[in-house]
């Protein structure tokens, strides 16, 4: 069983900056593939980025170069970097595990980007 909590989020203006933390129970974390989503109301949850084995990343390209996807195994703790945020960014913000079964997925963090 794996429990994944997120935490960090909240109101920022337009160009500000937060990290969102998700911290993992379950020895696994280390060997586990992990991943951020977002989710607005009405719209589909969608992939902003991940994280593999040996540190390889990726990320939707509404994103690319502004956030920033990492993992501390001894904290069992994933962290999404976000810089100059946009009103569009606006969004629940998700953790889960990649490649598992089942899946996991934390229970959400609001991100409101808004003057």
């Amino acid at each position: 069983q794996v429990q994944l909590v997120e935490s960090g989020g909240g109101l920022v203006q337009p160009g500000g900056s937060l990290r969102l933390s998700c911290a993992a129970s379950g020895s696994i974390f280390s060997r586990v593939a992990m991943g951020w989503y977002r989710q607005t109301p009405g719209k589909q949850r969608e992939l902003v980025a991940i994280i593999i084995s040996g540190g390889i990343t990726n990320y939707a390209d509404s994103v690319k170069g502004r956030f920033t996807i990492s993992r501390d195994n001894a904290k069992n703790t994933v962290y999404l970097q976000m810089n100059s945020l946009k009103p569009e960014d606006t969004a629940v913000y998700y953790c889960r595990t990649l490649y598992t079964s089942p899946i996991y997925w934390g229970q959400g963090t609001q991100v409101t980007v808004s003057s």
